[in-house]
């Protein structure tokens, strides 16, 4: 039977994360492992400074004072005792598109996961005031993961999906969205007369392109952008070359594609999810 670990930002109790869970058991053993309060924002944060605890809430779910990167390596080490089959991190209140994955816990668990060597995926959904709907994000995850758990992925990949509030069109292979991002810092005074601040968004201009993420679940398509952890800039790799006037390490060899690599199957020109 595969193992798969589930995981997200919102902690432990978050509906999103029970809709997810819910959603793959059909595909394997579920485990939960998941911060013990929201860890939205956190990025790829790893605690090194203090002690982490694990505490098992229910059968499979476990729960962890930490970060969703925490959360990855202590199932690993603790409770699978070894790496699962697969990863998904989720369902995140609010899209994670374009520069924000560099932010977003629900993105690093996914990254933690595929850095492991594990193939894994991230699943957010756009955010309401409204109660909010995960079932089109948690059937969306599983279809996915399905095929994800039959033919795998390239090594040190993993997929960045993300759910409109209404799904009217099927999958749309994406790109990462660019956009102009001013940020705020709104300064304070407590009644002690201390300093504090509040950062917050100024400017959030999107570019337009008919292959981003932003773009595509805009439009009612579910985005899956595929990620890597590579975040070298090969594109600069001349300009920094005559910039120094040194070379760059050469190239290593490639090595030849494994049978894993052969016979990969695509999700389809689906349409919708229901």
């Amino acid at each position: 039977m595969k193992r798969i670990l589930v995981t997200n930002d919102d902690g432990v109790r978050s509906e999103g994360l029970t809709a997810l869970a819910a959603a793959l058991e059909p595909l394997g053993e579920v485990i939960v492992v998941a911060p013990a309060k929201e860890a939205s924002a956190v990025g790829h944060a790893l605690t090194l400074h203090y002690p982490l605890r694990l505490d098992q809430l229910e059968p499979r779910v476990f729960a962890v004072d930490g970060t969703p990167t925490d959360c990855v390596n202590i199932a690993v080490a603790v409770v699978f005792k070894g790496l699962p089959d697969l990863v998904v991190s989720g369902i995140n209140k609010g899209w994670n598109v374009g520069d924000d994955v560099t932010y977003s816990g629900t993105v690093s668990g996914a990254l933690e996961g595929a850095l492991l060597g594990v193939p894994s995926i991230a699943v957010s959904l756009k955010r309401t005031r409204e109660r909010m709907d995960f079932a089109d994000a948690a059937r969306a995850a599983a279809r996915v993961a399905e095929r994800v758990l039959a033919d795998g992925l390239p090594p040190r990949t993993f997929l960045n999906i993300n759910v409109p509030r209404r799904v009217t069109h099927g999958f749309k292979v994406t790109l990462q969205a660019k956009r102009t991002h001013v940020t705020s810092i709104s300064e304070r005074v407590d009644p002690k007369h201390r300093p504090y601040y509040w950062i917050d968004e100024a400017q959030d201009e999107w570019e337009a392109d008919e292959r981003s993420d932003y773009q595509a679940v805009r439009a009612g398509y579910i985005s899956i952008t595929p990620l890597q952890p590579d975040l070298t800039a090969h594109r600069a790799i001349r300009t920094v070359e005559r910039l120094l006037g040194v070379s760059a390490a050469p190239a290593r060899k490639a090595r030849r594609p494994g049978p894993e690599a052969a016979g990969k199957k695509s999700l389809g020109k689906a349409r919708g999810v229901r």
